[in-house]
């Protein structure tokens, strides 16, 4: 596994492993081929025996407790935003790699309560915290996706519809 310092990419790719996924982790300061472009990269390449291969991009957020009263300010459920920059990288990588490869947004939620407490059936443990992480194609995400900040740049899609989107990752390979 290679060393990866954000604990959401690093708990996805120990998910991989663990369900004996074929899959490279893409080490962004080794990007030899097409070095000369400036794009920004994603995260791994997950290869499929039923369809296209998956092009990565993992977006950590946390997940809230749901078990608890929501307090002010405190975190949403669904939390899904994006940047542009992730979403115009994505696109740009799908046309470089060609038909065979699809881009997916993995949103990889760190669950801040008891995982029973949750939505999700698949959660994966790592490094002692519980994680769950859902699939959604970055085509499906831009169809539903509204902006959310001019100035960050950012997009992103109502919860109820992000919801019903998105789709566990073992669907699509």
């Amino acid at each position: 596994m290679a060393h990866r310092n954000i604990h959401y990419e690093a708990a996805f790719e120990d998910y991989l492993r663990a369900k004996s996924w074929p899959c490279v982790a893409v080490d962004e300061a080794k990007r030899a081929a097409l070095a000369e472009l400036s794009i920004k990269s994603f995260d791994f390449i997950v290869y499929s025996a039923s369809g296209p291969n998956l092009l990565v991009d993992v977006k950590g957020r946390k997940f809230p407790d749901l078990s608890t009263p929501r307090k002010r300010g405190a975190s949403r459920t669904w939390e899904n935003w994006i940047t542009r920059q992730d979403a115009e990288g994505l696109a740009q990588w799908e046309k470089i790699f060609g038909s065979g490869f699809l881009g997916v947004l993995v949103f990889a939620y760190w669950l801040q309560g008891p995982p029973h407490k949750t939505p999700f059936e698949d959660v994966h443990v790592f490094r002692k915290k519980h994680y769950a992480f859902v699939c959604v194609p970055l085509a499906d995400y831009l169809t539903a996706a509204r902006p959310r900040s001019s100035k960050w740049q950012t997009l992103s899609v109502s919860s109820g519809k992000f919801s019903a989107q998105v789709r566990d990752i073992a669907s699509m390979l």
